[in-house]
């Protein structure tokens, strides 16, 4: 999930990982010290702490000093970027490694600095990710009713998620005084479920105005017609 984005989708970081977890693609490392950190990630670095623990055991970096590097690249500072990838490439030389290759490590942690997830964060949204999963899956008309009312002022969203309604082929119904509440919600249409379009996505329509139609009708039942509706209203809060 923190790669399927537009930063690593378009330096290609993805396509890799990919490849790599299928078996498609080698896994390499620069140095083996890389292999503990980036072995669950297919040598891919995917997440914020992996960079700080690569700046640790490859730079020498202390733990205070892995969070700098992580600040910075947030901050997208070039300068401070720049003074840290001299410590970190005079940090590996002092361990006896490759200063070139770690001077290529550093500009691939630059690189990665574009689209830098970190690992709580992109748990928190698989989680949420795979809860509206399921109930897309599962509860496909309460789930799209629910979206639906959520952006019940957006028309832009209305009309994408409507088009989406009806290419999962449930059936979307006009607002009606006597079926609808103010959110969108899910009735049955013919035996099967459709989803009727709530009173509080109408421009114009106010909260009081709802409030009043629908507890109106709750208390003496459906309305009969126009005259009906017009007799049994508040005109002050229905006034339009």
């Amino acid at each position: 999930l923190a790669l399927y984005r537009p930063g690593p989708m378009e330096s290609g970081m993805l396509d890799d990982f990919v490849k790599r977890k299928h078996g498609e693609a080698e896994i390499t490392y620069a140095f083996k010290e890389l292999e503990p950190i980036l072995a669950p990630t297919y040598g891919v670095i995917v997440y914020q702490e992996q960079v700080m623990q690569i700046v640790q055991a490859i730079g020498g970096f202390s733990l205070g000093g892995a969070d700098l590097v992580r600040r910075a690249m947030g901050k997208k500072i070039k300068e401070e970027m720049d003074r840290l990838k001299g410590e970190f490439v005079k940090g590996a030389e002092a361990k006896g490694l490759n200063g070139q290759k770690a001077d290529d490590l550093f500009e691939l942690i630059v690189k990665f600095a574009g689209y830098g997830f970190n690992k709580s964060h992109s748990a928190a949204y698989a989680y949420v990710t795979f809860q509206t999963a399921y109930l897309k899956a599962y509860y496909p008309a309460e789930f799209m009713a629910a979206l639906l009312t959520s952006e019940e002022s957006n028309v832009d969203k209305i009309v994408r998620y409507i088009d989406e309604i009806k290419r999962i082929n449930i059936d979307t119904l006009p607002p009606s005084i006597n079926k609808s509440t103010k959110e969108f919600s899910v009735v049955k249409n013919e035996g099967h479920d459709g989803i009727i379009f709530g009173l509080g996505a109408i421009k114009g329509v106010g909260g009081a105005a709802i409030e009043n139609i629908i507890a109106e009708r709750d208390a003496k039942g459906e309305f009969k017609s126009m005259d009906d509706f017009v007799s049994r209203i508040d005109p002050f809060k229905v006034n339009k």
